[in-house]
């Protein structure tokens, strides 16, 4: 849509929540996206922050690039719960946009300043009528809660197929193979109800609400997956995309975890401290100004 109908826009790709992914799947992702569109590799944090430095820098030079404008926006689109009011968090290092791991929780469009010609827009989440979704896919994107389905257990099946079955019995606490274990999602279902004390009159499990905790579970990030990317292709043919007067910024994602957090946080704080700065500053001379 954008490049249809607003080609003079620059659209960047920012990948969150990378931490939640195996390394190699990011960089081919990152790889096949960045032969499109300048893209991002993101984990929004305000103490732990993956990208931020990089996004930054982004930023600024779109910044100077359009710098015979007064200031420039910066539009954060994508679909429910991906993170877009935590990267706005991240980037200006304190709460401003409220954040739940439930779709809708964003309302209204904000405006908050990043620089005193940068301003950021958070927006309610996007659902894009051209991706072709179906209903299934609307829910494991996180675009409609679990709570508000009918029935939820119906849509345990196909995030049992994109889940590995190590990871889901390690989620709950359940033996992955042997006689203990599940047979087919109902009898999961059946287990987790029982497990988490959710039983109806009878003390029949209920199912319902261990669908809902599932979907819940998989929408936040709690049963890894991934989409598989494409196939690795050959350094020639994977050319990052280009934008004249922007100049790429490299990512090392070897540092993605825990272990590694506080060395990227270190290199990333001196971006951090000189973007805290410049707001300071701005708003001081917004200040003298009025007085």
């Amino acid at each position: 849509h954008i490049a249809k109908n607003a080609s003079h826009k620059h659209l960047v790709f920012v990948l969150n929540k990378i931490d939640l992914v195996p390394n190699w799947v990011a960089k081919r992702w990152i790889g096949e996206l960045s032969a499109v569109r300048p893209t991002i590799a993101f984990h929004a944090s305000m103490t732990h922050a993956f990208g931020k430095g990089a996004l930054i820098s982004l930023l600024r030079q779109f910044g100077k690039l359009h710098s015979d404008k007064k200031q420039i926006s910066v539009g954060c689109i994508g679909y429910p719960i991906v993170g877009k009011s935590s990267v706005i968090n991240t980037l200006i290092s304190k709460k401003s946009c409220n954040v739940a791991p439930i779709p809708g929780e964003t309302k209204i469009w904000q405006c908050i300043t990043l620089f005193k010609n940068i301003f950021l827009i958070d927006c309610p989440g996007v659902v894009v009528d051209t991706a072709g979704d179906s209903e299934v896919d609307s829910v494991l994107k996180g675009v409609v809660r679990a709570e508000r389905l009918e029935p939820p257990q119906d849509f345990i099946d196909p995030i049992l197929e994109s889940v590995k079955r190590e990871h889901v019995a390690a989620q709950y606490g359940l033996p992955k193979d042997g006689d203990g274990t599940w047979k087919d999602s109902l009898e999961l279902m059946e287990m987790i109800a029982r497990k988490s004390g959710r039983l109806l009159k009878g003390g029949e499990p209920c199912t319902r609400s261990a669908a809902i905790s599932i979907i819940n579970d998989y929408q936040r990030g709690r049963l890894p997956h991934y989409v598989a990317p494409p196939e690795l292709k050959d350094e020639d043919d994977s050319a990052a995309a280009k934008i004249a007067g922007i100049t790429g910024v490299s990512q090392d994602l070897d540092e993605v975890g825990e272990e590694n957090m506080k060395d990227d946080e270190e290199k990333e704080g001196a971006s951090s401290d000189e973007a805290n700065k410049e707001a300071e500053d701005d708003k001081k001379s917004e200040d003298a100004k009025d007085a």
